[in-house]
């Protein structure tokens, strides 16, 4: 049962936003790093939004990183305590964002096709490798990303990320659970 490997708390926000994260990520975030590489060395992905010189979103098919299973059940137990419905009728999105030093995340919501619910994964998140931004109406919430951890919110919740400062990539998977 993922109860066991992870933790989950609600940050007090306007909006509401919470956190979560595996309690031994390490292995998990090994394999899941190989196996994005490997996919993408192969060509076995799909490229999307390209803003300011790269690719934000990088598409690979669930099979090619099984690694990230449990990761998606930690993200589904979440998912089930946070919205009022059943969430095995929902379908859940993912693709990962790969930030090489000097790139960021551009402002933008997860609300374009009735998506119910958005998550992010921290798989490599070194020192000085960029905030989540959340706006939470006047204010912008700075929320450090650390390896390991997931943060969830509503698709409607405008966000984006700062430079990565930091000499490594930082690497994330991102969810959304919707129609």
């Amino acid at each position: 049962m993922p109860d066991s490997s992870h933790k989950f708390s609600e940050l007090s926000f306007v909006r509401p936003v919470y956190r979560g994260g595996l309690l031994e990520p390490e292995p998990i975030n090994q394999s899941l790093t190989r196996e994005y590489q490997q996919a993408v060395d192969a060509g076995n992905c799909r490229q999307t939004h390209f803003f300011n010189g790269r690719f934000e979103n990088t598409y690979i098919e669930v099979e090619k990183v099984p690694g990230l299973a449990p990761v998606t059940n930690m993200v589904r137990h979440y998912a089930r305590q946070i919205l009022d419905e059943d969430i095995d009728r929902l379908k859940c999105g993912f693709w990962f964002n790969a930030m090489q030093p000097g790139h960021d995340t551009s402002l933008h919501t997860h609300e374009e096709y009735e998506e119910k619910l958005s998550a992010v994964y921290y798989i490599n998140a070194p020192e000085g490798s960029g905030d989540l931004l959340i706006h939470d109406h006047n204010e912008v919430i700075h929320i450090k990303p650390v390896a390991g951890q997931v943060i969830l919110f509503g698709p409607e919740v405008p966000h984006e990320v700062e430079i990565n400062q930091s000499d490594d990539l930082r690497l994330s998977v991102a969810f959304n659970f919707g129609l």
